[in-house]
């Protein structure tokens, strides 16, 4: 869908220019914000479709601008870092944002995320419960699983998984995440009981369980669905 307004938020004057031109050859306008203050302040006035955040501002720390920006837009917040470690991805998630790409960014990949990131936003909104990941489609209102048009009979762990995968197409939803909706009454919720979950759906979801590449894991942070429609 062209012409949705995204907002950069990065104090690096280079990074916004690679990243405003990667938007507008993507059918994007682009505006942009350097501090957390400009930030909230376009976030309010330009009613942004979506934000790209860089954690590294020089007066608020990302993680902190996450919440804010969450409190005055109900954008879908990707953030862009060169802060790669895990705990740091595992807190911007579970934060709000909805995505994290790692810094040096691939042009393309940043689309394919946004792009995923204004798709859930919609089906949010309203859209289709109905999630297509290759051969795979998720009827996420009749709890109806097919691969190549054929139904697909799911334990109950096994649709709860799916399902929170499912309910954020394109997106990396954390371990913890997943665990508090399939096990919500465990009080010790093992991620060896998700990885089983995970491994049982690959057997029967995935072309090749060996090499997926509808549940894709995300390694320490948690597992992504890559949805087609």
């Amino acid at each position: 869908m062209s012409g949705q307004r995204i907002l950069i938020v990065d104090d690096e004057v280079h990074i916004r220019r690679l990243l405003q031109g990667t938007l507008v050859r993507g059918g994007y306008e682009a505006i942009e914000a350097k501090t957390a203050l400009e930030a909230v302040a376009e976030a309010r006035r330009g009613k942004p479709d979506a934000i790209l955040l860089d954690l590294g501002l020089p007066d608020r720390d990302g993680l902190e601008i996450i919440q804010l920006l969450r409190g005055v837009a109900p954008a879908p917040i990707i953030v862009i870092s060169a802060r790669d470690a895990t705990d740091q991805k595992v807190a911007a998630l579970d934060l709000g944002a909805h995505d994290y790409v790692t810094k040096p960014f691939d042009s393309e990949e940043v689309l394919a995320r946004l792009r995923a990131s204004l798709r859930g936003r919609v089906e949010a909104q309203g859209g289709s419960p109905l999630i297509t990941a290759g051969p795979v489609s998720i009827d996420l209102a009749n709890r109806l699983v097919t691969r190549h048009d054929q139904e697909v009979h799911l334990t109950r762990k096994e649709f709860e998984v799916l399902n929170q995968l499912a309910l954020y197409p394109g997106r990396v939803v954390t371990h913890q995440r997943v665990l508090e909706a399939a096990w919500p009454y465990e009080q010790d919720r093992r991620i060896d009981y998700l990885r089983i979950v995970v491994r049982n759906l690959r057997q029967k979801l995935e072309e090749d369980p060996a090499r997926p590449t509808l549940i894709i894991n995300e390694l320490g942070v948690g597992y992504r669905l890559i949805a087609t429609g």
